[in-house]
């Protein structure tokens, strides 16, 4: 975008102060970002140009950049339409230039803003402008006496005359800039939100109980109240209402627009003054501030909602990968059975399955032969199991399988992980291309195993809005919620890295600089003409020129090419810089490549040249250090205790382990494998006070908590983290209650899954066999594994 250097310049100042920063490094981030360059280019490979600006901070400045261009841009349109009405004055020019947001430009601009035929546009034109003059030139004379004078044909009465002055001033007031800044301050400040229930829908609305008869500071409504309540509104359950107190507030509100008509005496024309001024509160101003903070708190909230998600998403796609192994998935069902699908160390799919170990077909030896010999064909190092309908009875299935392996062959790690957004991909136009053979139903379980390999390649296959780790996602703004999504996937890609000749398109493309176009013409290149065995062959690749490859290269990994740098993130601008360092070290770069003792005689300070700093070498040499390193955690699982696998199993005080699922302002929801997430409530968290719960968890962390209450009809879990197995969680649940929606608890959808269980045997458990489950399915497992 074209700017003056003035404007230009304001906006850096503006960005530096928000993000801590110096314009100069804001003017020089922006340049590169206006050239093309990827945030996470910029972060990663131009911090001597910017000062070292961080993603964080850049996303903000490139966020805020967006807003202040058009602040600027609708700025110079007031500008122009004022000046063509020759209305501009010093004195204007001078509060437009000072206005800092959207809101304080319109406020001036009113005025002035082209608009329809208006009352106090009759009342001028039927000459009752100098009433209104009149009545504030001198307070003592009665309105009415002075009204008089101004009736004619078209103002019929002295009260359509008086009406007329009071449209007059009414259009003053509801245009005083100055005016509806202080209101505005002032119900920020002290204006209450109240809820109540609309008659007749208490049964119908049961869910927002909570807010039938509610009130609370406007200032203070945390996001998942607000939403929930807007929700509640849209829905026809609640009315909302947002202004000061009845009494002592309104009367101060009112006391604000008397002031500015300066009726403050004792005078029959000041108590006519004074009505209008209350009048104007009640009947425009009132109603307009309403609907604008309804709106500042939908954003707000909205905002907040956003953050959250992206937190979460961000967390999640960090999770530890448990890496390259062969890896069975098991897509739990009932009655239309257990999938399953087994991948090689790569994630290719080698073989499938569907196992009827339920009701109605009760097959559960025949299903646990069937996992053994997968096991034993494909040497399997991983089970995934997805974490909804029946994954307990799936996971107890497999345990006893795992019981009885013959000696000979290493039990796979079982693994429990998240399913959400499973069935979303395998009805996607993706996974129809990917597997265009293979039914909808066993692409899931190719999903629940890949993303057990590793989360990140195979979640961003899928919507993130789908991977359920948002809050109240449907109610904030859908292309806001999109691009927030979208630059916390690119910034977690690219600080993973991507292998080149492994990833999908879908994971190419949201390396900095390529998109789907360029990820799929890499794709299809490498199917064509073989694996790349340098960097620099990407620029064979169609329609990728030196721009992209500039953008893309350091981000892109080739394990044992030509190139050895090309396996780490030195970009390839740098490789002079990184073979100067080998020289000095004297030996072969494949030898001095993840041996540090090797770089520590090594001065940072003898490499800085024109082109690259201190901060680019010192990162060259963290990567000679340890070349491609993975910024994600060890890989870790949660074990689920045995015998609790309904909510109706739960008891207060006990301790079990589980994995957060998501993380919201006001807690944590934890996965403790009865199919509904408990929350630990922030007050839970820690035996210290907690502002925000991203302090303490993250999702897809493993915790241990201990149950404190259990509301089996409202599906609710209470628990907690404190080590006293939180004496007081009990206290005040209700004040703390997230209200209607308050997380992902449930498993797909959000709706509760259907529960299915084993056949019938004492307290839910498999039915055994005479003489015993253990020996006689081992001795089937053994027979199965000497046939295969």
């Amino acid at each position: 975008m074209d700017t003056s250097p003035e404007i230009s310049a304001r906006i850096a100042q503006t960005i530096a102060t928000e993000i801590g920063a110096a314009a100069k490094q804001v003017s020089a981030a922006v340049q590169l970002l206006d050239e093309g360059a990827t945030v996470p280019f910029v972060a990663r490979y131009r911090k001597e140009v910017t000062g070292g600006l961080d993603d964080t901070q850049l996303r903000t400045l490139d966020e805020r950049l967006s807003y202040l261009r058009e602040l600027e841009a609708r700025r110079g349109t007031i500008l122009e339409s004022i000046r063509s009405q020759d209305k501009l004055t010093d004195d204007l020019a001078a509060k437009i230039a000072k206005a800092e947001t959207k809101a304080q430009l319109e406020d001036i601009y009113l005025p002035y803003k082209p608009k329809r035929r208006t009352k106090a546009m009759i009342a001028r034109e039927n000459g009752l402008e100098p009433l209104a003059e009149a009545i504030l030139a001198d307070r003592n004379l009665e309105p009415e006496a002075l009204a008089e004078s101004y009736i004619t044909e078209a103002v019929a009465t002295v009260k359509d005359a008086l009406n007329g002055a009071r449209d007059i001033l009414t259009e003053r007031l509801t245009e005083n800039a100055d005016l509806l800044g202080r209101l505005r301050e002032f119900l920020q400040r002290d204006a209450l939100l109240t809820a109540r229930v609309v008659e007749g829908k208490e049964q119908e609305g049961a869910k927002f109980s909570d807010y039938f008869d509610h009130r609370e500071c406007w200032a203070d409504v945390p996001s998942h109240r607000a939403l929930a309540m807007l929700r509640g509104s849209n829905e026809g359950v609640l009315t909302l209402d947002i202004g000061p107190d009845p009494e002592e507030g309104v009367a101060k509100a009112e006391a604000m627009v008397a002031a500015v008509l300066g009726a403050g005496g004792d005078g029959p024309g000041d108590k006519w003054l004074r009505k209008v001024a209350g009048w104007t509160w009640r009947v425009k101003l009132s109603l307009s501030m309403m609907l604008e903070l309804m709106g500042d708190l939908r954003a707000r909230a909205q905002e907040d909602a956003i953050q959250v998600f992206a937190r979460n998403l961000k967390d999640l796609l960090f999770a530890a990968p448990a890496g390259a192994r062969p890896t069975l998935g098991l897509d739990p069902g009932i009655r239309t059975g257990v999938k399953a699908a087994v991948v090689d160390a790569t994630g290719k799919l080698v073989a499938t399955e569907t196992l009827y170990p339920f009701q109605p077909k009760n097959d559960l030896r025949g299903a646990q032969v069937s996992i053994l010999k997968l096991i034993a064909e494909h040497g399997v190092e991983l089970i995934a199991i997805g974490n909804g309908t029946a994954s307990r009875e799936t996971e107890r299935m497999v345990a006893e399988v795992l019981k009885n392996l013959p000696a000979k062959i290493k039990a796979p790690t079982k693994v429990v992980v998240s399913e959400a957004g499973a069935s979303v991909y395998s009805a996607s136009e993706l996974a129809a291309r990917e597997f265009p053979d293979l039914d909808v139903s066993l692409r899931g379980a190719v999903s629940i195993a890949r993303r057990l390999q590793d989360p990140l390649a195979e979640l961003v296959k899928i919507e993130p809005k789908s991977i359920g780790v948002g809050q109240y996602q449907h109610d904030v703004d859908q292309h806001k919620l999109s691009k927030s999504l979208e630059a916390v996937i690119e910034d977690v890609v690219n600080a993973v890295g991507v292998d080149l000749n492994m990833a999908s398109a879908p994971l190419l493309a949201h390396v900095s600089g390529l998109g789907p176009g360029l990820a799929e013409a890499i794709v299809a290149h490498r199917d064509a003409a073989g694996a790349f065995q340098s960097r620099k062959e990407l620029l064979k690749v169609s329609r990728l020129g030196p721009k992209a490859f500039e953008q893309c290269a350091g981000f892109l990994r080739i394990r044992d090419g030509k190139e050895p740098l090309d396996a780490s993130s030195v970009h390839p601008e740098a490789y002079g810089v990184a073979r100067k360092i080998v020289a000095a070290c004297g030996r072969d770069i494949r030898q001095i490549m993840g041996d540090n003792t090797a770089l520590r005689g090594i001065r940072a300070e003898d490499f800085v040249d024109d082109s690259f700093g201190l901060p680019t070498v010192r990162d060259i040499l963290s990567e000679l250090e340890k070349p491609g390193r993975d910024p994600r955690p060890s890989f870790v699982t949660a074990s689920f205790t045995d015998g609790v696998e309904e909510i109706t199993d739960l008891k207060p005080g006990m301790v079990l382990e589980g994995t957060v699922t998501n993380v919201a302002a006001f807690g944590a929801f934890v996965d403790i494998g009865v199919h509904q997430d408990g929350l630990v409530h922030v007050s839970q968290l820690a035996d210290r006070f907690v502002k925000d719960p991203h302090e303490v968890v993250k999702a897809g962390q493993v915790v241990k908590v201990t149950v404190t209450e259990v509301d089996v009809p409202r599906k609710r879990i209470a628990l907690t983290m404190k080590k006293d197995g939180g004496a007081s969680a009990r206290e005040n649940r209700k004040e703390r209650s997230a209200g209607p929606g308050q997380g992902p608890g449930n498993r797909r959808g959000g709706k509760p899954p259907a529960r299915g269980k084993m056949t019938a045997g004492p307290k839910g458990k498999p039915a055994q066999e005479k003489g015993g489950a253990t020996g006689a399915l081992g001795a089937a497992l053994m027979d199965a594994f000497k046939k295969t």
